[in-house]
């Protein structure tokens, strides 16, 4: 393919799912939805041109059937299948299902997604690509291996998934008499997981940030970075604001960790959008790499509103064997980004998801401010998947602004109906370690159990 598809397959649900769909529509590409039967109401499908059902309510019944979602695409003529963020976008199954389909896949290749996918792997890229990694090992299956390569390495330490992400499949062992438990926890969580319960051990930074950059390639030879976003207010490993630029960074450390995230996607031949993420220790300066990400982020926004480019927009002219449509020297970092994640939890009930009918909705607007939400008045939020229902995002001339702005923005935010993390989130804004731009990846559990 090296043109524009004329159809474009939605391999997602939720917030992502619309906001693909409104890409499509910014180029002229009819967008084709999937659901589940418990989503046969969503926003997704009501905006879709053509929505086809892929199974049952559960997820492994539908969202994560590879076979499922290529044949919705081939049945309905669809040239690109987008798999958003979640479900199968990190699975290898699934370009690899579309490359048998003659389907474009609008991620890396199934090759260059196993190998950023797998933890052990991917640190051994970052190394041999010139970058830092925090100390740590290659894969165990074992806890008496696991035991001595702690004990040589130093505790504290993390056990992690080898084929983790999103928090899951992670243990943090400070004593050598914890580890055997964590590890036989840890493993079975990534396996139920990932289908995989190898794990890897990683020395424990203290209070880091957590740092990441953005990328394209494209299958010219383009790679590009379009600068960093600070993800570091985090509960149980699980982002709650992300923001752009990272605030009080050093331009040196920016650079480098710029340049670092694009010295790893040409030593693994990325293709697409992708994310490399970074610990930063706040005092020394000096940062490791994590993992990266081969999908599109849930905070991507944050980078188009600093940047003014529509990642979604270049990831389909990336599947469609076209160019990126920016050079380097064109990306240039304005004001200041910020992302709140509202999520159907209730924080006075230990984050109890809250599913159920939004008897009322209103976004707030304005300028600055973007939302981008899979529901809205009359729409169920269903108990089957992910909690969160919206994303606030704002920008400003300068972090002081953007702050305002946020504010201002969950003030008018309005849901009626569920209970919400809304409130949570405005408190945060005003909370001195993220408004001072202080935070670290434990400063909001010691926020929360202070609050408590």
């Amino acid at each position: 393919m090296t043109g524009l598809p004329d159809r474009v397959l939605v391999a997602n649900r939720g917030e992502i799912a619309v906001r693909v769909i409104r890409a499509c529509r910014d180029l002229g590409i009819e967008a084709v939805a999937v659901y589940s039967e418990a989503d046969v109401d969503s926003l997704h499908v009501a905006l879709a041109d053509e929505a086809v059902e892929i199974g049952k309510a559960q997820a492994k019944a539908s969202y994560l059937r590879p076979e499922a979602v290529v044949e919705a695409a081939v049945s309905t003529g669809c040239g690109v299948l987008h798999p958003g963020y979640g479900f199968l976008a990190e699975d290898p199954r699934l370009p690899t299902a579309c490359a048998e389909a003659g389907v474009a896949f609008a991620g890396p290749p199934a090759d260059v997604m196993a190998a950023v996918g797998d933890k052990v792997t991917a640190r051994a890229a970052a190394e041999r690509a010139g970058v830092p990694v925090v100390p740590g090992t290659g894969r165990l299956e074992d806890p008496e291996a696991a035991q001595a390569a702690a004990e040589e390495i130093g505790f504290p330490v993390f056990l992690k998934a080898s084929a983790g992400g999103g928090g899951r499949g992670i243990r943090r062992v400070d004593d050598p008499g914890e580890l055997k438990a964590a590890f036989s926890r840890a493993s079975a969580e990534a396996e139920a997981a990932f289908g995989d319960g190898g794990l890897f051990v990683e020395k424990c930074i203290e209070r880091p940030r957590h740092v990441e950059v953005q990328v394209l390639a494209d299958t010219h030879g383009n790679v590009i970075h379009l600068y960093e976003r600070d993800c570091s207010v985090q509960r149980r490993k699980q982002k709650l604001i992300e923001e752009a630029p990272a605030p009080n960074l050093d331009a040196s450390l920016r650079e480098g960790l710029c340049d670092a995230a694009l010295a790893l996607a040409r030593e693994v031949g990325y293709i697409n959008a992708g994310t490399a993420e970074f610990i930063v220790d706040p005092v020394g300066g000096t940062f490791h790499f994590l993992e990266m990400n081969a999908r599109i982020q849930v905070e991507h926004g944050v980078t188009e509103m600093l940047c003014g480019v529509d990642l979604v927009c270049e990831q389909l002219r990336v599947a469609a064997g076209l160019p990126l449509s920016v050079a380097q020297e064109d990306v240039v970092a304005r004001g200041c980004a910020i992302e709140l994640r509202i999520n159907a939890e209730d924080p006075e009930q230990r984050f109890m998801p809250s599913p159920g009918e939004i008897t009322g909705w209103h976004a707030p607007s304005g300028p600055g401010v973007r939302v981008d939400a899979g529901v809205e008045t009359g729409r169920k939020v269903v108990p089957f998947y992910d909690s969160m229902v919206a994303k606030v995002m704002v920008w400003g001339a300068d972090r002081e602004q953007a702050l305002a702005r946020a504010r201002r923005a969950l003030d008018e935010l309005t849901v009626e109906g569920i209970k919400t993390t809304r409130d949570l989130q405005r408190s945060l804004l005003d909370w001195d370690e993220f408004a001072e731009g202080r935070a670290t990846t434990e400063s909001l559990e010691a926020y929360l159990g202070a609050a408590a």
